[in-house]
């Protein structure tokens, strides 16, 4: 499974900070909002403001006011993701230039990396590798109309960009626990409109991102082709590429609003990890650093207070271990007559219970008899009765044997039956059979 490198130690505890992301969908506005704190991030609440184009601006803004209010978050500006088919993605390479200079080189490249000509064009690029820049375009006329509308609605943005350029932050957010992303990996997603987002990064290029129709069956081997990585490699949901929220609610199903939640996080924390913005800089709204400020102000008391108590635990904890085994030594021996007690009257109990079992087999045993009188009354008479638990054998003579199962059986104290061996005549006589007969005995309450 996919997840951030390994970031430097310092970076998790500055990986502080709260976003809220937007996605652009063909009918919908996708808005989720997050909490990043160095233990992991938490979801803190997600909306679907709906027909959002057919209905007026100031209507749906009242609906997206109402949830920052609900999520506590009134003080963030939105990182908003403009649709993904209105923007073109570029990567370009600027080996050997200068960070400083990069801004520049991209410059004099960006009209040879769009099909538009002479028509006004706004872009935003962020980092993407060791020496490389990944570049969104799109047409000043749309930005225009969703600077407008936006503006109309009274959300704050912070920042347009896009789906690569935001995963690609927010994969790299120092927060929560990551495997390593050495080996490459393929990401997709199935925006709302229907169509396959695949997203992958691997050593050979840094990102790779392109919207596909379903099914993904031709999108991952080209993926993996361009990725230069191993054939066959599985592809994940783009969810299980971003660091996985320590608090999420339960009707957020995170594989849909994926997109959002990348948003969010990597307007989190852009000064650890940016990401691409389109909207000029004269135009965006940026969070307040004062808000931050009672929370440094807390944890620089609360790391005094766990210094102050690390020095004095020590000797707490010696002092209360001591008192501890004391106790113990006063109180094991009372505790090791307790259980040998236990064991005696296990012992007595079970000597009373067997004492019970052969009263009660005696009582069986004589009714069992006493049943037997009755039932073979003469002329038939017994040679030889044995009973034991669970069964009895008969030996005999009857005038007629065979009846004498049927009669056995017919009893409430046995059943099954069966002679031991053939009926013989008895030596010196006339009509009179020899029988051996086994009967169980059937269980009395």
């Amino acid at each position: 499974m996919p997840g951030s490198p390994s970031p430097a130690n310092w970076k998790k505890f500055i990986a502080v900070g709260s976003g809220i992301g937007i996605e652009i969908g063909p009918r919908d506005l996708e808005v989720t909002a997050v909490r990043v704190r160095p233990n992991g991030a938490s979801v803190l609440g997600t909306t679907t403001i709906r027909d959002f184009g057919q209905r007026p601006a100031a209507e749906w803004g009242k609906e997206y006011a109402r949830f920052l209010q609900d999520t506590h978050a009134a003080h963030l500006a939105a990182t908003v993701l403009l649709p993904r088919r209105e923007i073109i993605v570029r990567q370009i390479a600027l080996p050997g230039v200068e960070a400083r200079d990069l801004e520049s080189a991209i410059a004099l490249q960006i009209d040879t990396l769009h099909p538009y000509g002479d028509e006004p064009v706004v872009y935003g690029w962020s980092r993407a590798g060791a020496g490389g820049a990944l570049i969104g375009i799109l047409r000043q006329s749309a930005l225009d109309h969703y600077g407008s509308l936006f503006a109309e609605a009274g959300i704050a943005v912070a920042s347009f960009t896009f789906s690569a350029s935001a995963i690609y932050a927010a994969h790299r957010v120092p927060v929560g626990s990551s495997p390593s992303t050495d080996a490459g990996f393929v990401a997709l997603h199935t925006g709302t409109n229907g169509v396959l987002e695949v997203y992958g990064e691997s050593p050979a290029k840094p990102v790779f991102s392109a919207e596909f129709d379903p099914p993904a069956d031709r999108a991952v081997p080209l993926a993996i082709s361009e990725l230069r990585l191993e054939p066959g490699l599985e592809p994940v949901p783009l969810d299980r590429a971003l660091p996985a929220p320590r608090v999420n609610p339960i009707s957020n199903n995170l594989a849909d609003r994926a997109l959002p939640y990348a948003a969010a996080l990597a307007g989190a924390c852009p000064w650890l990890v940016g990401s691409a913005n389109l909207l000029p800089v004269g135009q965006r709204r940026s969070n307040s650093v004062v808000m931050y400020i009672p929370t440094i102000v807390l944890g620089a008391l609360l790391l005094l207070m766990l210094g102050a108590l690390a020095v004095h635990s020590s000797w707490e904890d010696h002092r209360y271990l001591a008192d501890l085994e004391t106790q113990i030594h006063n109180v094991e021996p009372r505790a090791k007559r307790a259980v040998a007690l236990d064991r005696e009257l296990i012992h007595a109990q079970n000597r009373a219970r067997l004492l019970d079992e052969f009263r009660g087999r005696t009582k069986q045993d004589l009714e069992a008899l006493n049943a037997l009188t009755t039932l073979l009354a003469p002329p038939i008479w017994t040679s030889a009765v044995d009973l034991a638990p669970d069964a009895a054998s008969i030996a005999g003579e009857a005038e007629q044997a065979a009846p004498l199962l049927k009669l056995l059986d017919a009893s409430p104290y046995f059943q099954a039956s069966a002679f031991q061996g053939p009926i013989a005549k008895a030596p010196g006589t006339t009509g009179i059979e020899q029988f051996q007969i086994r009967a169980s005995r059937r269980s009395r309450p």
